[in-house]
């Protein structure tokens, strides 16, 4: 029995077929390049790349880079200024907590023998709460100190005077650090893995935008309300930095 006249049939079937497939990839090469030197025909295709390439980049920018950049972490205790300041049943001033020192320095976060004047007792709690258990568990029972988180820490070539703003310049508090006096909970504390610093001196705003005066404690922003106070002499360097 002859098999070679259906060995070439198959053959020349095949050698058929991928003739056809190699005359349609050229037919459509063909078609791409004469699309290509059409007028305006490269430069479409050069703005659809450009787009592409501009979308993913602020993706990548706006999005994924501050996730990677920052972690988040949340305070060993969730204090609420709502419940102690002036407008709550516990009727405390600010300035009960957060004063001057007789030589001008500022107390700053309250150390827990102040917190212990009001909350001494586990046994006659103030309130109800997990939050004033754990601070008698934790906190005024070994008498050990809440390691706050803090958003508003500088560099410690920042030398910042409370004193200078509050008590001379007449500042209120949230111009810088904004309204905490009625918040209920803190805010989650976002921390720069590089440098270590929050994210509020930056800006919650990755690129740097600010709609409110404590939206960032950037150099900037100490020297254009220096600016706007008529107060240029203090954006000199060696009056912020020590």
């Amino acid at each position: 029995m002859n098999i070679f006249p259906k060995v070439d049939k198959i053959a020349h079937k095949r050698l058929f077929t991928s003739l056809s497939i190699i005359d349609k990839k050229r037919t459509e090469e063909d078609r791409m390049e004469a699309d290509s030197k059409k007028p305006g025909g490269l430069k479409i295709n050069g703005w659809i790349f450009f787009l592409v390439g501009l979308i993913a980049a602020l993706i990548v920018g706006w999005i994924v880079f501050p996730l990677v950049l920052y972690s988040e972490k949340s305070q060993q205790l969730s204090f609420s200024h709502a419940s102690h300041g002036p407008e709550s049943d516990a009727g405390m001033e600010c300035e009960e907590c957060h004063f001057f020192y007789e030589d001008g320095t500022f107390s700053g976060i309250p150390g827990i023998k102040k917190c212990m004047e009001c909350h001494e007792d586990p046994e006659s709690p103030l309130g109800e709460s997990k939050e004033e258990k754990k601070l008698f568990t934790y906190y005024v029972e070994p008498e050990k100190e809440i390691p706050w988180l803090v958003y508003s820490r500088q560099p410690d070539c920042v030398y910042f005077p409370h004193i200078a703003h509050v008590k001379m310049a007449h500042i209120e508090c949230k111009v810088c650090h904004g309204d905490f006096a009625t918040r209920k909970t803190l805010p989650l504390y976002k921390v720069n893995r590089l440098t270590g610093y929050s994210m509020d001196i930056w800006g919650r705003n990755i690129a740097g935008y600010k709609k409110n005066t404590w939206d960032r404690m950037k150099m900037d922003d100490c020297a254009d309300c220096h600016t706007q106070k008529g107060k240029e002499n203090n954006n000199a360097c060696f009056v912020c930095h020590k």
